[in-house]
């Protein structure tokens, strides 16, 4: 039986791919700060489901990842849905942070510790959701957008590091445009449902794609915005494009 850690799970793309991976077959452990959610995801199957309460930005997480993955007894699929972002022109200097200690410190303690967890296994898929919109800066939500910059850079150097060392870790950098879920405030232009989203990472990573961006409009959207160039795209006015 094939057995995925999914951080972040409590609801969103996070509970969505792990409907996904249930039903095809998988032993799924499922891990979020919020344990009544965790606790009702698992009751519904807990022949198939392992839960463990996970906070990113705590010391902890490394040690109950692990704990999660006894539970599972193995782990062959680590998926990264666990973030944070919220728009913030102002910089309110709390928020910022806040994103920098989700987004970058806890990101890059949960996807370390999975990597050198597959490496000693000589095998395993690392995948985590990054954004689209970690290709540009984006002054609307600064850290956010530098975050998911970050994420994109660190995954790419795992992957580089699972190729000299011959490691066998797949790893998937997925990029979806915005998504409606909770986490999301305000209303964006081509935003998706979450099942349609969550649908197009479980084929993707069922193939083991190292890039999945969702979808092909945001393809042709982050293609159009590399075009830009710098003095031109430091003058959009991102705002005009969301509404409250």
């Amino acid at each position: 039986m094939k057995r995925a850690v999914i951080i972040g799970a409590t609801s969103g793309i996070g509970r969505e791919v792990a409907q996904i991976l249930l039903k095809e077959g998988w032993h799924v452990g499922i891990a979020g700060r919020r344990e009544e959610f965790l606790r009702q995801m698992r009751d519904l199957q807990p022949q198939s489901i392992e839960y463990e309460v996970i906070d990113v930005t705590r010391e902890d997480a490394p040690v109950r990842l692990q704990d999660l993955i006894n539970k599972l007894g193995g782990m062959d699929l680590y998926l990264h849905c666990s973030g944070y972002g919220r728009i913030n022109p102002g910089l309110d200097p709390v928020i910022e942070t806040e994103v920098i200690r989700t987004n970058v410190t806890g990101f890059v303690l949960m996807a370390n510790y999975a990597f050198r967890f597959f490496k000693e296994q000589k095998g395993g898929h690392l995948a985590a959701i990054t954004s689209v919109a970690g290709r540009r800066g984006m002054g609307l939500n600064a850290a956010y957008s530098s975050s998911k910059r970050f994420q994109m850079t660190y995954l790419s150097s795992l992957a580089q590091l699972s190729h000299n060392g011959k490691y066998n870790i797949r790893i998937t950098d997925i990029q979806p445009g915005f998504v409606k879920t909770d986490f999301l405030h305000h209303s964006y232009p081509m935003m998706m449902k979450t099942p349609y989203v969550a649908g197009k990472i479980a084929r993707g990573l069922s193939k083991g794609k190292r890039f999945i961006i969702i979808d092909w409009r945001y393809r042709l959207l982050a293609y159009a915005w590399h075009m830009i160039p710098r003095w031109i795209w430091e003058r959009i006015n991102l705002q005009r494009f969301v509404r409250q």
